[in-house]
């Protein structure tokens, strides 16, 4: 390590009032902490010799300093310098909450922010800046709506990093109508403030108004960095925009981007959720650098689409050459297993988890495992898992799948015992309600069908609304159950009806245990048909060319009508049909689907 060479000039010392530093640009301790750097180790040196001079009431040398110290990361040496500076000024509070915002120090940033309000230094957009930031760190909304107020008050509220800061607050706080109104105050906007909003709908929840504003930025003149690119790459991601993300994989290489490991990991996880393994797997074998993300991404992605083996070979190659795995990657490995029907190895990677790396499953590997051996019809070895695993009582999620699988293999004795535990831990979710009603159905118990209905009632409970969504030249169309908003309703309609007569004359038997049994024949009738996955497979066969394939995003999990219904479809307009929905990918090809029925 370079030592810091002091200059031994003789320096005026012999009066309290010349002790303070008094010339920087000739000052040999001045030189030494701009030769230091953010070196911290050198840091500490000119320190020990401020003291040792005298210096230590020196404002503007503590000042630099700590701003030096802050450079280089240690906020908590910063934080012990903080109170042996007379007077501090706003450069020292600005450059204090510039850098604990920087480094994640949330707290110390709102800290050093009031401490500023109580010594009467003015603020500044900087202020003003890296507090919010702060703030949309902690969640702390109700602490960001005051500093909001005083924004306003001491007249930064049209500053525009400001606002881009203030964007980022709400939409971190999910609060998206107030981060709206706030851009659309902006007098001028910069890409800080467009990214924010572009990331804010899209965390949020809301890709397709993610999407529209994108197309607003570009008609405004701006064009989109990586920052853009990677949150539009995951708003195609949850719509399964698969011809728009491969403009904008198109246009990042295009603009020279360079394919780092955040911007590989979410092409790869487009790819992968819109249905493109394989192009997934061009981009990662393209990377130069893969991190434990990546590698889960693409194990992940392979374990989505039901292709086990292929995401436990390279499971393997990240054990033998690739970062070391962790929580989140053993997740991805059991639920492939799971997908797959691999038992066997399933278990060798469970048990790996503690004997191999020494991580302690959580309630994720351990609803993995119930799924696997549920999956695969072993009920007793899932019941048994759970009680000699999970001594304590287990979450609604390890019920939940152990709920599904016996619906699944229509154990109805297990289903309604495991139903009391799942109405037990979560009693406010709709979805246990209607899948214990479908298990009493089908074992013919239509009495305690009504009682589950009355029992929701009772809860103002409503079934989760499904919606199925598909892209037609770079456009994204959503359809739910009966929709009848579409332009193009009555001939869309009719072309499924077409569709499910010819299917009926191929073998297809509608499944009516696919819906809630509150439901007159004719009303089921009615709901099975026109459910939103066939409603958009009908709208896409009808606006794609022949041979293209139909990709379809589905919210919840497709049920067993639509899943016989579109292998029948398959076979009658000769079509490929990908369907991701809650749980996998489902692709149907000449009358068969790559889950084998498995799902």
């Amino acid at each position: 390590m370079n030592k810091i060479k002091l200059e031994t000039e003789q320096l005026p010392f012999q009066h309290p009032v010349t002790r303070i530093f008094y010339s920087r640009s000739h000052s040999p301790v001045y030189k030494a902490l701009l030769q230091a750097g953010s070196r911290l180790r050198s840091l500490q040196q000119v320190h020990a010799h401020i003291i040792v001079s005298g210096l230590h009431t020196s404002r503007s040398l503590l000042t630099k300093l700590i701003s030096l110290v802050c450079a280089a990361g240690s906020i908590t040496y910063a934080r012990r310098l903080f109170p042996t500076v007379p007077n501090p000024d706003s450069f020292l509070f600005d450059s204090l909450l510039k850098a604990t915002s920087k480094f994640a120090f949330s707290i110390d940033a709102v800290l050093f922010y009031r401490h500023m309000l109580f010594s009467g230094v003015p603020q500044s957009n900087y202020t003003f800046t890296s507090v919010i930031k702060a703030c949309a760190d902690l969640s702390a909304l109700r602490l960001g709506r005051e500093i909001h107020s005083h924004v306003m008050v001491c007249g930064y509220g049209s500053d525009m990093y400001v606002q881009a800061a203030l964007i980022a607050l709400y939409a971190k706080a999910s609060d998206m109508k107030v981060a709206k109104k706030v851009f659309d105050a902006m007098p001028q906007r910069t890409i800080i403030a467009w990214n924010s909003l572009i990331s804010g709908y899209e965390q949020n929840g809301f890709p397709k108004e993610s999407i529209g504003i994108f197309h607003l930025m570009l008609e405004s003149g701006f064009q989109p960095d990586p920052t853009t690119i990677v949150s539009l790459l995951s708003s195609c991601s949850q719509l399964g925009a698969l011809d728009f993300g491969c403009w904008l994989h198109d246009y990042a290489n295009g603009n020279g981007f360079d394919l780092n490991v955040v911007l590989g990991t979410s092409l790869i996880n487009m790819y992968t959720r819109c249905g493109n393994v394989s192009k997934a797997r061009e981009v990662f074998d393209s990377m130069k650098e893969r991190n434990v993300v990546t590698w889960t991404a693409m194990i992940s992605g392979y374990g989505m689409h039901g292709n086990g083996e292929q995401a436990m070979k390279l499971f393997g190659e990240m054990r033998a050459h690739g970062p070391r795995p962790n929580n989140i990657t053993f997740v991805a490995v059991l639920s492939a297993c799971a997908h797959s029907g691999l038992i066997d190895d399933g278990r060798r990677v469970f048990s790996s988890m503690k004997e191999a790396y020494g991580l302690v499953p959580g309630v994720e590997h351990h609803v993995c495992m119930v799924d696997m051996f549920g999956r695969a019809g072993l009920l007793n070895d899932a019941y048994q898992f759970i009680k000699n695993f999970l001594p304590k009582e287990p979450g609604a999620a390890v019920w939940t799948s152990m709920l599904g699988a016996c619906r699944m293999h229509k154990n109805f004795d297990l289903g309604v015992k495991v139903a009391e535990h799942v109405l037990a831990v979560e009693p406010e979710n709709p979805g246990h309600y209607v899948m214990l009603s479908n298990i009493y159905a089908l074992a013919g118990r239509m009495d305690r069908v009504e009682m589950v209905r009355n029992m929701m009632i009772r809860r103002r409970l409503k079934k989760q609304v499904g919606y199925s969504s598909i892209e037609i030249n770079r456009k994204t169309y959503l359809f739910s159950m009966g929709d009848k908003s579409h332009p193009q309703t009555s001939t869309i309609y009719r072309y499924l009806d077409e569709l499910m007569g010819r299917c009926s004359e191929s073998g297809y038997v509608p499944a009516p245990e696919s819906l809630m049994h509150d439901l007159e024949d004719e009303e089921r009738d009615y709901a099975l048909r026109y459910h939103s996955e066939k409603v958009a497979l009908a709208f896409g066969l009808l606006e794609t060319n022949q041979g293209e394939t139909i990709r379809i995003v589905k919210n919840l999990r497709i049920c067993e009508d639509c899943h016989s219904a579109i292998k029948h479809i398959s076979i009658i307009a000769d079509r490929e049909i990908i369907v991701r929905d809650k749980f996998r990918f489902h692709h149907f090809k000449d009358g068969s689907c790559s889950c084998l029925d498995y799902w």
